[in-house]
């Protein structure tokens, strides 16, 4: 394990942000933000958060926007050691009030950043300590309420990204097309996050993206994250009516495995800009392939990977501990050290890292994964639904998507529309089904339990 500073994460970004001193570090519109008025904000309001009675251990929810404010809350609630939760857009009110139930002390909402904006800056100090939970990263909900991957301060200092001494070999070839980092959605999001730390340590901008349809040319960006199916359209887009990305140095491939025919026709029509990484909240990143790695591969693990009856078991050096307030699934993933993915692959002949599968039962909608049991369960306890079974189908729009096969309550087979609505009100949007059949029975396989194979098929 790699010696930690002498200070705990975020001193590592405060670092940077002190070296930056007058350059632009953050962009938003006409608005530009230095590292030293950046490293200010966070002495403010790590200082109004003190006032407020934050402290090592306690736990802050953040719904904040994509600014400059924002980016610095999360490292000014680092700096006091607490425990980190961002709300992500998009959860149903029932998730929100969930999350908002985990043993909060403060909530923080835009409207709250100007009064602590206002306290006087006092010397930036980093109060977490090892063993406390840093953050809290959540998974997309799909079970009803989100599963929370919670990482250690020790975890946090450990992993890589604010380190250019420790990052591999993909990632110093990343860092170095990082002039102009694309942020949009939400910066709970563990990639975007990430990336734009990344960014500011390899002496980059982060520049927001209120609407990051065209924002490549519009903001001459060098790089941003996009998803499987964002990927295919930008390059459908291309094809028909071609914009000017000459400013583009890397896309960001993530969410879901690219298939080789999908790699190649991107690198053509793009040219050499994709980084398509593999990793998951419980992990962080755990492979990287380059603009030169083989299409189809998600490059060379630069960490440990066990190949167990073929499904992945890795350990990364900011890996989670387990999931907060469930020990009984944490059994399931960490165990002894390394986490288990339920992801299957191969390494090939040079190495490199091939993904083939699933040992799991989920569909990813938009790079968000959801567990396919309670959305059956949803579907189920609809009146004219005796049983419901979910397959994931591929989707142009949305990388997969739902297909629901049911077997009807006295031959009436209920509407789209209807378990759209009963899936969308439990689960969220992402999860209703886009598709569904009505069927007798399923067919079985020879456990004697249904065969999903046969369904997808």
């Amino acid at each position: 394990m790699p010696a930690r500073d002498t200070e705990p994460f975020p001193r590592a970004v405060l670092d940077v942000l002190g070296a930056a001193a007058d350059r632009p570090v953050f962009e938003h519109g006409t608005r530009v933000v230095t590292g030293a008025e950046l490293l200010d904000m966070v002495a403010r309001i790590a200082n109004g958060l003190r006032g407020k009675g934050l402290g090592p251990g306690d736990g802050v929810a953040l719904l904040l926007g994509v600014t400059a404010e924002a980016f610095a809350t999360i490292l000014a609630a680092h700096a006091v050691g607490a425990r980190v939760a961002g709300v992500r857009p998009g959860l149903t009110d029932a998730q929100v009030e969930h999350l908002l139930s985990l043993d909060i002390k403060l909530v923080l909402r835009d409207a709250d950043l100007a009064d602590l904006l206002a306290s006087s800056p006092a010397p930036l100090r980093c109060d977490g300590r090892p063993g406390d939970i840093a953050r809290l990263i959540h998974t997309s909900g799909s079970t009803g309420a989100p599963k929370a991957c919670a990482q250690t301060y020790a975890s946090m200092t450990d992993a890589w990204t604010a380190r250019p001494a420790a990052w591999p070999p993909a990632i110093r070839e990343l860092a170095a097309r990082l002039d102009r980092y694309l942020v949009f959605g939400s910066l709970s999001s563990q990639v975007m996050f990430e990336y734009a730390v990344l960014t500011l340590t390899a002496g980059g901008t982060v520049v927001v993206a209120d609407n990051p349809a065209d924002a490549i040319t519009r903001l001459k960006a060098t790089a941003r994250v996009i998803t499987v199916p964002g990927l295919a359209k930008l390059v459908a887009s291309q094809k028909r009516d071609p914009a000017d990305l000459s400013t583009l140095r890397a896309l960001l491939v993530s969410g879901s495995p690219l298939t080789p025919d999908r790699h190649r026709e991107a690198l053509d029509t793009l040219g050499p800009v994709l980084f398509h990484g593999y990793g998951q909240t419980e992990t962080g990143m755990i492979s990287m392939a380059t603009p030169d790695d083989p299409p189809g591969t998600v490059g060379r693990p630069p960490v440990d990977v066990e190949l167990r009856d073929g499904e992945l078991f890795v350990r990364t050096p900011g890996q989670a501990c387990g999931y907060w307030g469930n020990p009984e699934e944490s059994a399931e993933v960490f165990v002894d050290g390394w986490v288990r993915t339920r992801d299957l692959g191969r390494f090939d002949a040079f190495g490199y890292l091939r993904l083939t599968g699933r040992a799991r039962d989920v569909v990813i909608v938009n790079a968000n994964l959801h567990y396919i049991g309670p959305i059956e369960q949803a579907i189920a306890e609809h009146p004219d639904v005796a049983e419901a079974y979910v397959v994931a189908v591929p989707d142009d729009e949305t990388g997969e998507a739902v297909h629901a096969f049911v077997v009807p309550q006295a031959d009436r087979v209920p509407g789209l529309g209807e378990l759209q609505a009963l899936v969308t009100g439990r689960l969220g949007a992402a999860c209703a089904p886009v598709r569904v059949t009505a069927i007798s029975e399923p067919p079985v396989a020879p456990s004697g339990k249904p065969d999903k194979r046969q369904l997808t098929a």
